[in-house]
């Protein structure tokens, strides 16, 4: 029987450890106000010896001579190192950024690693380490995480996180001062010859100074893994006389009143030092749509306990998350051997997995065994976003079945089951005020409470109160959606516990699922003050995807095809690579507070998701996972969690949930989309659009397809006045579309009613 880990504080096998063994960058003496050092760094192995200042005229660093040149302005400036006079060995260069007046309520962000500094309550090591039996039934339990870099949360510690670049979606550091009412943002850029440069954060033990430290070459001592750590294998370069290095930043310091204003203005810089990405027009959304629903088709599955599609590479079936119950644009195809499928699928789930209380357990096995997400003395539980997933999942199914004409195949069982899930969740709010992270299905009870797990439940309950006509499922949703607003956006900085493989670590997922909730209430309640909280978790989402085209090593899978991966999205704290989409998403809610707000940075962040699930998928001459055309798999990996061998290839297998999010994408969300009174476009598919006549009856595009596949291009016109109201979940089904041929251009115009001539 393996050992449970106790819960443990902050830093005792990480931070503490760390900063007692490794020698520190912070200056000698303290520091009243901000400043900025220029150091060189000399290395044994991937221990840091020392560390000298360096200035304009040359200085003696052991046996050399070292000069440093800072040009630009302010705010955006370069470094330039160049060793004068002889030779250095296992050495690097490091600009460091002081910081005076400290306290650890300041929040501290490297975007989709570090969340307000990570200082929270740490489980030993491992991959989604065990629960100990104190989490459980906690009511008080504070945010609980995988062992990851992170600041010291107890008093009288000091703190040291070492990453690079990599680890980052965007090379970035920053942080909120609530007392100075001051957001700051540094950027950097990935590499240098060496490789992916450092990103180092320092803590005194006071806790009253901070240093944050970009280097080159990135030495770490330790590397950060999956819930743990390893020695990094990290090393200094050789350097002899003449040698050059530059290093380019950006900074940012400007009023702030909350944690949202420091994220909003992230979204605003985060392309400004590495400059807009190149995304690839390679395989049209309609070409991705052929290709990958036949891949679903194969994954029906008639089992000893019931008919599904496979979730996993496994003939068992799991809930929400990676797939499973998820598969709405099965039931968009409009074919009726799917249609049928989905419709037994709800009979097998309905059936089989809703116990007592109205919930649903987490998966079964084909052979009919229930799977506990987590348990305490043989108690099975389930993650709440599971339940959540499946409670947005039955009314998108319905209201599909309703759009197709399909209304009378609504069985009265699925309505009554959709109907006793959000009643558990409103009598669990009305109880707890919150909806936990895990829970038990026949009892009702919250076994573990805390995190974001129930992000997306005010999406469906806002959902239920539109089809079933009940005022107090929607008050829920907007009771609850403005609690996680105020307790984790404001308050936290971030979401978390969102995914069935960590503990409550900052995660990607939640973010994106409570941005759909947001959109929802905007949708069902036709309030669009909802939009300015959307806006503020939309730029929370966005910190988690990838900003830049990464540089991958030459000899990766991902170099070799010529891959641009902006748009990769983390997975989480814990696991520490990108993945080609949103786990389980098209984000088609980004494309809706596109369309409210006039904001093409939503759009352009939709787009880069799109285009970098592309990106990885395997297509004819694009081999990526290598198990057939249409088929991707969730690693789009820019660090070296898995070893240094890892970055930048692609693991031979398959995951459903990113074929289902490719195909999701190609049929949520437009290819390309209108304002039919101004004439403004924005296009989302492999092709290239521009006005060519703006009349008064209509507007003529001009489409080119780039690529090697012939394309049906869907276009979703409207005026500005039709764009005031909210967009519902199956408008995608009447999208016209527009033809145009591999390599060809075609002519199209679109009348002032949408249609398409």
């Amino acid at each position: 029987m393996s050992k449970v880990p106790a819960l443990i504080w902050c830093g005792m096998l990480a931070a503490t450890s760390a900063a007692a063994q490794t020698k520190s960058m912070m200056p000698d003496v303290a520091v009243s106000r901000e400043q900025v050092r220029f150091l060189v760094c000399d290395y044994e192995g991937s221990k840091l010896q020392r560390t000298t200042e360096v200035a304009p005229r040359p200085s003696a660093v052991g046996g050399a001579f070292w000069s440093c040149e800072r040009r630009g302005s302010s705010d955006s400036f370069q470094v330039t190192f160049r060793l004068v006079k002889g030779a250095a060995k296992a050495a690097g260069v490091a600009v460091a950024f002081d910081f005076a007046r400290w306290t650890p309520k300041n929040y501290v962000i490297v975007p989709a690693a570090i969340y307000n500094g990570n200082r929270l309550h740490a489980l030993g090591d491992g991959y989604m380490p065990a629960y100990p039996r104190s989490m459980f039934f906690n009511p008080n339990l504070p945010v609980t995480m995988s062992n990851n870099p992170r600041l010291e949360l107890k008093p009288g510690k000091s703190s040291l996180i070492e990453l690079q670049t990599g680890n980052a979606s965007i090379p970035a550091v920053a942080y909120y001062s609530p007392n100075q009412k001051k957001g700051f943002i540094l950027l950097c850029e990935q590499k240098s010859r060496f490789g992916n440069n450092g990103l180092r954060i320092e803590e005194n033990a006071v806790q009253d100074r901070i240093s944050f430290i970009v280097s080159a070459p990135g030495v770490r001592e330790r590397a950060a893994e999956f819930g743990g750590f390893r020695p990094s294998g990290d090393v200094g370069a050789d350097w002899k006389a003449g040698d050059e290095l530059t290093l380019k930043f950006k900074s940012y310091s400007f009023p702030a009143k909350g944690i949202p204003d420091l994220l909003n203005k992230l979204l605003s810089v985060r392309k400004a030092l590495t400059g807009p990405n190149q995304p690839r027009n390679l395989v049209p959304m309609s070409k991705m749509a052929e290709t990958i629903a036949p891949r679903f088709k194969k994954r029906w599955q008639e089992a000893p306990v019931g008919g599904y599609y496979l979730p996993e590479n496994s003939p068992d079936f799991q809930l929400g998350w990676v797939s499973g119950f998820m598969q709405t644009p099965m039931l968009a195809l409009g074919d009726p051997l799917e249609r049928a499928h989905v419709e037994r699928q709800l009979d097998f789930v309905v059936a089989k997995l809703q116990g007592k209380s109205g919930l649903f357990y987490g998966g079964i096995t084909a052979k009919g065994l229930i799977r506990a997400d987590r348990s305490l003395d043989g108690r099975p539980f389930v993650l709440t976003r599971k339940n959540a997933d499946a409670l947005v999942m039955f009314f998108k199914f319905f209201q599909i079945l309703i759009a197709q004409g399909h209304r009378n195949e609504i069985k009265p069982e699925w309505e009554q089951s959709a109907r006793r899930l959000a009643a558990a969740f409103e009598s669990m709010w009305r109880k707890r005020g919150e909806f936990g992270q895990y829970l038990d299905p026949e009892t009702g009870e919250i076994a573990v409470f805390n995190s974001t797990s129930g992000a997306l439940f005010p999406a469906g309950l806002a959902m239920a109160g539109k089809y079933f006509n009940n005022p107090e499922y929607l008050r829920v949703a907007k009771e609850s959606a403005n609690f996680y607003y105020r307790r984790d956006v404001v308050g936290r900085g971030f979401t978390g516990g969102h995914c069935a493989d960590i503990s409550q670590d900052p995660d990607s997922e939640s973010s994106f699922g409570f941005l759909e909730s947001l959109m929802a209430l905007c949708w069902a309640t036709g309030d669009s003050g909802w939009l300015r909280k959307a806006r503020d978790e939309a730029a929370l989402a966005a910190s988690w995807v990838l900003s830049y085209d990464y540089i991958f090593p030459p000899q990766s899978d991902i170099a070799r095809l010529g891959g641009h991966m902006a748009g990769a999205v983390w997975a989480s704290a814990q696991n520490k690579h990108a993945a080609p989409g949103i786990c389980t998403s098209s984000g088609d809610y980004l494309f809706k507070l596109f369309r409210a707000t006039g904001d093409r940075r939503y759009a352009e962040l939709l787009r880069d998701i799109q285009h970098a699930q592309v990106e990885a998928t395997d297509m004819p001459g694009h081999p990526t996972c290598h198990t057939g055309f249409g088929a991707s798999m969730e690693r789009i990996q820019p660090t070296d969690a898995e070893g240094k061998g890892a970055v930048g290839n692609f693991i031979q297998t398959q995951n459903a949930w990113c074929e289902l999010d490719g195909l999701m994408m190609a049929i949520e969300i437009p290819g390309i989309y209108l304002r039919t009174d101004s004439g403004d476009l924005f296009v989302f598919d492999h092709v290239i659009a521009k006005v060519v006549k703006h009349a008064a009856r209509g507007i003529t595009l001009q489409l080119s397809n780039p690529t090697d596949y012939d394309a049906k291009v869907s276009v979703f016109a409207e005026s500005r006045g039709q764009a005031k109201h909210p967009l519902g979940y199956t408008n995608y089904l009447r999208w016209p579309k527009v033809a145009v041929p591999a390599k060809s251009t075609a002519v199209v115009t679109i009348w002032t009613d949408g249609s398409v001539h």
